[in-house]
């Protein structure tokens, strides 16, 4: 991987981190057009660079974490079922379903999703006052959602979003948590990868995950405030619309290259 290539990746991470449109999804995709050669380097890459997005996070909303230890237990149960099957699962799902076809698929069928749910999303009026008001089994029910989005190109933030909706949230109250829960999902899978990994990795290519990491931390605060704005006023049926038409195209394109189910 090259300058340019952990430039773009970092740009595209920040960007899609937070929106229903899946970043891992992205990033697998444009891995692919950019003929970024070390595979399992940019796997790594790929999970590492979203904890960069998350400080964006915790960045934008500290002050969420200094009014009480309410938040933290909460978004820990919440976190619970992704960290116990993402454990287990972690291996399958890093050697098996980070490929373009998995994606485009998802990518597709999560479009039709949003689509059909987008108006029941806007009906639905907040139960609770604030964030930290949800019950802990209603925050676990969250977490447990969550782990469909371990399937690259689900979206963690679409998953997170709906789970938070249906368990009482707004539109607003849905995406801040799933902005919050995101801190720790992507703690843990970022450490556990370095763990795995931090041996193969040589002092260029830390440098390269430096640089992935700092574009996509500015590019996450952008989005992060544009997509609450957005949300609020037009909701999923455009994203849904979007990630519908890059799975079809990705899926064509990868049909044609005869991109491999492995690469």
């Amino acid at each position: 991987m090259n300058l340019i290539q952990a430039i773009i990746l970092g740009i595209i991470e920040g960007i899609t981190e937070f929106l229903p449109i899946s970043s891992t999804g992205h990033m697998i995709l444009a891995s692919k057009l950019l003929l970024t050669h070390d595979q399992d380097y940019t796997k790594t890459f790929e999970i590492v660079i979203q904890f960069a997005a998350i400080l964006a996070v915790f960045t934008l909303y500290y002050k969420r974490f200094l009014v009480g230890i309410e938040i933290y237990t909460k978004l820990a149960v919440a976190f619970l079922p992704t960290g116990l099957i993402g454990f287990v699962a972690y291996k399958y799902i890093k050697e098996y379903l980070m490929n373009p076809f998995v994606v485009c698929i998802s990518l597709i069928v999560g479009g039709i999703v949003l689509i059909i749910l987008d108006n029941w999303t806007a009906k639905k009026k907040s139960e609770y006052a604030t964030i930290e008001d949800i019950s802990y089994k209603s925050a676990f029910i969250i977490g447990l959602i969550q782990c469909i989005s371990m399937i690259p190109g689900v979206s963690r933030a679409a998953a997170t979003i709906f789970g938070g909706i249906y368990k009482g949230f707004d539109r607003k109250q849905a995406a801040e948590f799933s902005f919050l829960l995101a801190i720790p999902t992507m703690t843990a899978a970022t450490g556990y990868d370095l763990f795995k990994h931090h041996k193969e990795l040589s002092s260029e290519k830390w440098s390269m995950l430096a640089v992935g990491g700092v574009v996509a931390f500015i590019f996450a605060i952008l989005a992060v405030k544009a997509f609450i704005s957005y949300l609020t006023n037009h909701g999923f049926k455009y994203f849904g619309l979007y990630r519908i038409i890059l799975g079809v195209v990705f899926l064509v394109l990868a049909l044609l290259l005869n991109w491999q189910l492995d690469a």
